[in-house]
């Protein structure tokens, strides 16, 4: 059973149609990356998620519960970060994680077993105001796993961090994911970081789901034949002729033929006097595929 579904959720506030017909599942024990441009309907699809706004047509199935129908029963299976964690910083870290123990009417034992899980417990009892942002982020993920939810949902939880701090939040996500079977949705602008994160992806565009799969499946789908020749007006004019489709950079063309279909088109470069000075298969990058995906728009 997937530990979470959302079937067709659309989002129209006025005339205006936020997210369309958005479908995607987060399964136990996977990372799950959300990508999209600025305005492309990300906070607002995961708003919908964690119940702060309604959709206006489709469902969310949390661990078996429709949101709407057992919305307490649903909530209790998730842990959530939209934005950046609410934390009192003239607090302790134990006292934060008392206070907001308090309102989810969870033991006070959960305090040392989320602090453990995100390596925070010899500094539980600093305040939180002298915690470097890496530390926040930890402390807010802890928060949101108070009460033992099944599915992780976190907005940006690496924004704003160093090298270092990303690579703990990132062997924490999937440290969580893989030995405790958690489904960890993450929306985030770090697109190498994803690729390195998450076990699939879904992009979203102008409010609507325009590729998701594995990230080997996306990525790999996105494979070009790269030439490198001595004449790139001239090349490109044959390719033109022969209709292959190819875009260029630099002295680079990329096209989409097969590798079996490269040796005759490097004849014909060869036999009109262009100098091919290698050929080789690329496989795209997660951030190319989505830059080609989305027009060139970058992520917020």
């Amino acid at each position: 059973m997937e530990a979470l579904a959302a079937k067709h959720l659309s989002k129209v506030i006025g005339d205006r149609t936020i997210v369309d017909d958005v479908s995607f599942d987060l399964r136990p024990g996977e990372v799950f990356g959300f990508l999209g441009p600025n305005g492309a309907g990300k906070t607002t699809t995961i708003r919908m998620l964690v119940g702060l706004i309604k959709p206006t047509r489709g469902t969310v199935t949390v661990c078996g519960y429709d949101l709407r129908r057992n919305f307490e029963k649903a909530l209790r299976c998730i842990g959530c970060i939209v934005e950046n964690p609410d934390l009192y910083r003239f607090m302790s870290g134990r006292e934060n994680l008392e206070h907001f123990s308090r309102m989810l009417s969870v033991p006070r034992s959960e305090i040392e077993r989320v602090a453990e899980l995100v390596n925070l417990a010899h500094r539980l009892d600093q305040r939180v105001g002298t915690y470097s942002l890496g530390m926040r982020q930890r402390l807010g993920i802890a928060q949101a796993m108070l009460g033992q939810p099944r599915v992780l949902i976190l907005d940006e939880p690496a924004n704003g961090l160093d090298p270092a701090g990303i690579r703990e939040i990132r062997e924490l996500l999937r440290g969580l994911a893989a030995e405790r079977g958690m489904a960890v949705f993450v929306s985030s602008h770090l697109l190498a970081e994803i690729e390195l994160t998450a076990d699939r992806v879904a992009i979203i565009h102008k409010g609507r789901i325009l590729r998701s799969g594995t990230v080997r499946e996306l990525i790999s789908s996105n494979r070009v034949m790269e030439l490198r020749v001595g004449d790139v007006e001239r090349a490109s004019s044959i390719l033109r002729e022969k209709e292959v489709a190819f875009t260029t950079q630099d002295d680079l063309l990329l096209t989409a033929i097969d590798e079996a279909d490269a040796p005759p088109l490097i004849a014909a470069l060869a036999g009109s006097g262009v100098g091919v000075f290698h050929a080789r298969p690329r496989v795209q990058s997660l951030e190319e595929m989505f830059l080609e995906a989305t027009g060139g728009e970058t992520v917020d």
